[in-house]
């Protein structure tokens, strides 16, 4: 079983910038970060996949970055310019399988093991 434990997460003004990180109990082939706010889906946001390649939502393209320490195995993922939309509970993820074309790398099914989430707000 992987364990994952998002930290990170604060209340900050649109505009600004913030980076989470997810302990990892062991890597696996891909990596992902998604979000879920009140009354919506959950959404994928960032993955990577263990050969360096990353996908990125649309909406937070330019503006996030997801990364690995390997040494340690710490998933962040570094926000900025944070927009009002961006508010959601962020979780972290991972599966044992290639993370692949943008529709499998950010979708929640496809991934099994999951963290708790860490809350993000964003004030305008």
């Amino acid at each position: 079983q992987v364990q994952l434990l998002e930290s990170g997460g604060g209340s900050v003004q649109a505009g600004t910038s913030l980076r989470l990180s997810c302990a990892v109990s062991a890597f696996t082939d891909c990596m992902g970060w998604f979000r879920q706010a009140p009354g919506k889906e959950r959404e994928g946001v960032a993955a990577s996949d263990r050969d360096g390649s990353t996908t990125y939502a649309d909406s937070v393209k330019g503006r996030f970055t997801i990364s690995r320490d390997n040494d340690k195995n710490i998933l962040y993922l570094q926000m900025n310019s944070l927009k009002p939309e961006d508010a959601a509970m962020y979780y972290c993820a991972a599966r044992r399988l290639r993370c692949g074309a943008v529709n499998w790398a950010l979708a929640p099914i496809f991934y099994g093991y999951w963290g708790q989430g860490t809350q993000v707000t964003v004030s305008s």
